[in-house]
């Protein structure tokens, strides 16, 4: 089955085929560490599983054909894709970086890329003439998240992309919100599309994995070089599982995706809820460009509480959505971004974006949504019960 004639439905699916050999209807799991060599002035295709391996192979095919790139790499962690991406970079060379991004790839950011002589400056990516006036010499690369975490930013990614070709920037983009389903930003001029496969491509709170895919050639080659010496690999019983999670990816995103949107209507009635961030609102910071470069808002939205008095009300009353980092799985995740994904920047800089003591950021899973809203219900209610009585001296 070629899948190029296919939609990606239909793709995801038949993600690899079946096995040629033995006809298996699932990608064989090869635990081979290292592969006998019938000659060895010339080595066959496999020889050590860091180098490559037949299951991870057909997982990075995988990913590969999704997003649209000519090679795809599977990586340990999410962060272990982004971190060995970065080490493309050379000492003395200057990064752009949203300024509402990952705590973890703030942290990489700040505290260990610093140290190897690697500059950065942090921008609002929704102002492309911030973007252009931040841009140095030896900018080198402009990386985006979009829709951004936890606040859902939107960036222009073809407008970021048209101001790095001009001034010889590469461009990374964290697709993990949106996955290839959503949005293919390979095919909009970005360079490197990485994802944390831990979230929607795997979808069920059981992998641990990342993923980066380019569709230039050269790029392909220094990940590839990049991947063999940091050794930072996704085992073949991870990748096998992620595989397994691909085929459902379509209409597991579709419902939580049509949950999100009931969810985020029902809060933005409720006046305990100060604000939300959710890009299938028309009113979102970014909706039009959204709109013309993705093809749907996604399953994650944001909320904002007065404090943080009344997060921790409300989460003592809700029951549905585990309370837990991470996001993109079967069932609903509700995080504090203040205390979890972004626990490694400082308050300030945290208070600075707008992640506040009173943010809220839930992942909607595969919940009935009637359910899952009568749930948080439930819990802003218990805020008001909660709050101080004013009291009236006579």
């Amino acid at each position: 089955m070629s899948r190029k004639t296919y939609s990606q439905q239909t793709s995801l699916i038949h993600s690899h085929g079946y096995d040629r050999q033995t006809g298996a209807v699932s990608i064989p799991l090869y635990h081979a560490t290292t592969f006998h060599q019938h000659d060895f002035d010339q080595f066959g295709t496999y020889d050590y599983s860091r180098s490559g391996n037949p299951t991870r192979e057909a997982l990075e095919d995988t990913i590969a054909e999704l997003e649209g790139g000519v090679r795809g790499f599977a990586f340990s962690s999410g962060m272990a894709a982004i971190s060995t991406t970065f080490m493309m970079l050379s000492q003395g060379d200057h990064v752009l970086i949203s300024e509402e991004v990952y705590g973890g790839t703030y942290r990489l950011i700040t505290e260990v890329l610093n140290r190897f002589g690697i500059q950065y400056s942090f921008v609002d990516m929704g102002d492309l003439h911030e973007v252009a006036q931040s841009i140095r010499v030896n900018t080198k690369v402009i990386y985006i998240e979009t829709p951004s975490n936890p606040l859902l930013n939107i960036t222009d990614i073809e407008g970021i992309v048209k101001l790095a070709k001009a001034n010889d920037c590469m461009t990374f983009l964290d697709n993990t919100f949106m996955t290839p389903l959503l949005q293919r930003p390979l095919s909009l001029g970005v360079d490197v599309v990485l994802h944390s496969a831990t979230k929607f491509l795997a979808g069920h709170s059981d992998v641990l994995a990342g993923l980066a895919v380019t569709k230039c050639n050269q790029v392909a080659e220094k990940l590839a070089f990049l991947q063999n010496s940091f050794g930072a690999v996704l085992g073949p019983q991870d990748s096998w599982l992620l595989l397994r999670g691909l085929k459902t990816l379509h209409v597991r995103l579709k419902q939580s995706s049509e949950s999100a949107y009931k969810i985020a209507r029902f809060l933005e009635a409720r006046n305990e809820v100060e604000e939300v961030y959710y890009p299938g609102l028309s009113y979102h910071k970014g909706y039009k460009t959204h709109v013309r470069q993705a093809e749907g808002p996604g399953a994650v939205l944001s909320f904002r509480l007065k404090s943080e008095r009344e997060v921790r009300e409300l989460k003592r009353h809700v029951n549905i959505p585990v309370f837990a980092v991470s996001l993109g799985a079967v069932e609903s995740i509700l995080s504090y971004p203040a205390k979890m994904s972004h626990a490694s920047m400082p308050k300030q800089e945290r208070e600075r974006r707008g992640i506040t003591d009173g943010l809220l950021r839930l992942s909607v899973g595969l919940e009935n949504a009637e359910e899952l809203i009568s749930d948080l219900s439930r819990g802003l209610n218990s805020i008001n019960l909660s709050s101080p009585k004013k009291v009236i001296h006579l």
